[in-house]
C-alpha cells in the first residue's frame, strides 16, 4: 500500500476509536432493546425505562458494557473501511478527481464487502453476546478476551461469525448511502473549483443526514443481526428463519425495535467519522507538507 493508502487508513482508525468513546452509551441501550423479547422475558419499556434501570444498577459506566468489543473493532473497522473506500475511490474518480454519486455508490458497497468480513462480523458478535450475557443470572463472560476464548473453545469460528449475512447487508447498505450522500454534497460545494473544501460544520451536519438516512433503510436488517448474534442465536436456523419468528411472535413493529437510540447513535457516528476523518487527513497533509518544506531548505 502507498503512502497516502496508509494515511486513509491511520486516519479512519482514529476517527473510529474517538467516535466510539463518544457514542457508545446510545448503541448499548439499542442492543438491549433489540434483545428484549415480549412475554416473561421483556426487562424494558422503552429507551429511558432502559436508560434508568442501567444505571441505578450498575452506575453510570454500565452503559459502557461490551464497549471493548466495540473499541477493539472500529478502530481497525473504520480503517479498513475509509482505506477501502479510498482504495477503490482512487480507480474510479473522473480526470478531475471527482467522484461520481454511481460510482461513489459502488466503492461504498465494496467497501461494506470487505469491513463486515474481515473486522464487523467478529466484533459485532462479542460485542452482542457481552451485551446478552449481563441479562443472564449468572453473567459467565469475565471480559472481551474472555468471552472470545470461551466461544471460540465451545462454538469455533463459527461462533463469532454469526449473523455475516444480515451484517454484510447493514453495512454494504449503510456505506453504499453514507458515501454517496457526502461525496455528492462535497461535489456540490466545490463547484468549479476542486481545491474548495467545506467547512467542518457543515460537513457534520451532511454527516448527521447521511447516518440518519441509513438507519430509516437498515434498521430491520440490524435487528436480524442482533437476534442471530445472540446468546439464543441457536434457535434460529438462518436469516429467513430468524425473519419469520420474530414477524410471528412479535410483529411488524418488533423490526423495528430501538430504532430510537439507534438512529441517535449512527447519525452522531457518521457525524463524529467524517468530521474527524477530514480534521485528521488534513492534520497528516500540512505535517507532509511541512516535512517537504523542511526537505526542500535543507
Amino acid at each position: 500500500m502507498s503512502d497516502t493508502g496508509w494515511k486513509y487508513v491511520l486516519c479512519g482508525g482514529m476517527a473510529g476509536g474517538t467516535e466510539v468513546l463518544i457514542t457508545f452509551p446510545t448503541d448499548y441501550v439499542k442492543t438491549q432493546l433489540q434483545l428484549d423479547e415480549k412475554g416473561d422475558k421483556k426487562k424494558y419499556s422503552g429507551v429511558f425505562d432502559c436508560f434508568r434501570k442501567t444505571t441505578k444498577q450498575y452506575g453510570f459506566f454500565g452503559l459502557y458494557r461490551g464497549m471493548s468489543a466495540l473499541l477493539y473493532g472500529s478502530i481497525p473497522k473504520t480503517a479498513v473501511c475509509f482505506g477501502s473506500f479510498e482504495y477503490f475511490k482512487s480507480y474510479l474518480v473522473d480526470e478531475n478527481k471527482i467522484l461520481s454519486t454511481y460510482n461513489s455508490f459502488l466503492c461504498g458497497f465494496a467497501s461494506g464487502i470487505i469491513e463486515s468480513i474481515v473486522v464487523t462480523t467478529p466484533m459485532e458478535t462479542l460485542k452482542v453476546k457481552l451485551i446478552n450475557d449481563r441479562r443472564s443470572e449468572k453473567p459467565r463472560f469475565h471480559g472481551f478476551f474472555h468471552a472470545a476464548r470461551v466461544i471460540l473453545k465451545t462454538e469455533g469460528f463459527r461462533g463469532i461469525y454469526m449473523g455475516l449475512t444480515p451484517t454484510l447487508l447493514r453495512q454494504c447498505s449503510n456505506h453504499a448511502i453514507r458515501f454517496p450522500v457526502m461525496e455528492t454534497f462535497k461535489n456540490y460545494y466545490k463547484g468549479d473549483d476542486p481545491t474548495r473544501k467545506p467547512p467542518k460544520w457543515l460537513v457534520a451536519v451532511v454527516g448527521l443526514i447521511a447516518g440518519g438516512s441509513a438507519v430509516l433503510v437498515n434498521t430491520p436488517v440490524d435487528t436480524l443481526k442482533t437476534r442471530m448474534q445472540g446468546l439464543e442465536a441457536a434457535k434460529y436456523e438462518n436469516i429467513l428463519d430468524c425473519a419469520l419468528k420474530i414477524y410471528r411472535n412479535e410483529g411488524v413493529l418488533a423490526f423495528y425495535k430501538g430504532m430510537i437510540p439507534r438512529f441517535v447513535r449512527l447519525s452522531l457516528q457518521a457525524c463524529c467519522i467524517f468530521t474527524l476523518y477530514d480534521v485528521y487527513t488534513e492534520a497528516f497533509d500540512e505535517i507532509e507538507n511541512f516535512s517537504r518544506g523542511n526537505k526542500i531548505k535543507s
